[in-house]
């Protein structure tokens, strides 16, 4: 899973990029798009290490893309866009940090001029499309009218300037998937602050459904490069419980719809990445197609009712792992052992 960072000029993008991947930029990366991958912090995971103590622990995984810079223009361009189409969400980073030579931070205003270039982009694909299905219709060609319908939808809502995540279920059909409306991508919202100011700006007249948060970037990017030595002094003098990078990843795994079920043992303890709503069945095909082929039955029990026995041979005398079958919907934090036979 992908997400990519996109804001305006000066909005702090490459700092958060790098706050978040632990990643500094070299000059082979000048002006290159930059992709990082992050562990998905997860206390649960570190319980079970500490229970099962194994070899190895593999924590879920995300990735984060930054666009590169083919213009001297504000990074919203049609070059930087189309590099984030193949994205599953977007991360929206938004100037809210005063700078020398430049005006007063306007949150609102960013928010809207970003979406508008989303909007744009979309329209620039959904209205020629539209003309030339038109137009086959008129030459007889048979063509399908529920994509007609549903980019005639699309359509509206783009030319009254609403963002096409507004209404999931017109991108989401199955006739308009390969369409890959950039305005359609669930957005994370990121209020790039001062170092000294952690609150969200008012915000209530975006009249937006975005996840919204605030984070100091370029104190976030100053923690990943103190020594470890000296990183609990530095965040103890900024009131820093957890560091805000780790909260954005978390959110990003929830935005894209996500959550995580464990397998166990003493070789790994690991995280697997499903979506919401999997099944056993898909769960066991994240591990191995095999386990998938071969799927007999699901040995389940939850992260809660683990912990609170103390092992898994005391949830078994509680009565709380339980024989699943492939249509059950695995809950998150679930800690599965699959049975299955190729």
């Amino acid at each position: 899973m992908k997400l990519g960072i996109v804001g305006l000029l000066h909005s702090g993008k490459t700092t958060v990029f790098e706050a978040l991947t632990h990643q500094s930029e070299s000059a082979t990366h000048k002006g290159e798009g930059r992709l990082g991958t992050v562990n998905v912090p997860d206390s649960r995971l570190d319980y079970l290490r500490d229970m099962y103590e194994p070899k190895k622990q593999i924590y879920a995984q995300i990735s984060y893309l930054l666009p590169g810079k083919h213009s001297q223009k504000k990074d919203s361009d049609k070059s930087a866009i189309n590099q984030i189409r193949d994205c599953d969400a977007l991360i929206h980073v938004i100037r809210n940090f005063k700078t020398y030579g430049a005006e007063k931070p306007n949150p609102r205003q960013n928010f809207i001029e970003l979406n508008q270039e989303l909007i744009l982009t979309d329209l620039a694909v959904v209205e020629p499309r539209l003309e030339r299905l038109h137009l086959e219709k008129k030459q007889g060609r048979t063509i399908d009218e529920k994509e007609i319908s549903l980019l005639t939808e699309c359509l509206r809502h783009l030319e009254d300037e609403v963002p096409l995540r507004k209404h999931p279920e017109l991108p989401s059909a199955d006739i308009l998937k390969g369409y890959a409306f950039i305005s359609s991508k669930p957005m994370l919202v990121l209020f790039n602050n001062d170092d000294d100011d952690n609150r969200l700006p008012d915000i209530k007249k975006m009249n937006s459904n975005e996840t919204c948060m605030a984070v100091r970037g370029r104190l976030e990017q100053e923690i990943v490069q103190i020594p470890e030595e000296e990183k609990q002094d530095f965040l103890a003098e900024f009131d820093i419980a957890e560091s805000a990078m780790d909260r954005v990843i978390r959110e990003s795994y929830e935005l894209l719809g996500l959550i995580s079920f464990f397998t166990v043992g003493k070789d790994e303890v690991r995280a697997w990445t499903i979506k919401k709503d999997s099944t056993a069945l898909d769960a066991a095909g994240a591990i191995h197609t095999d386990f998938q082929k071969g799927f007999i039955r699901a040995e389940v029990v939850s992260f809660d009712d683990l912990t609170n026995a103390g092992s898994h041979q005391e949830a078994k005398k509680k009565g709380t792992v339980r024989l699943e079958g492939k249509t059950y919907i695995v809950q998150d934090g679930d800690v599965i052992e699959f049975r299955f036979n190729v």
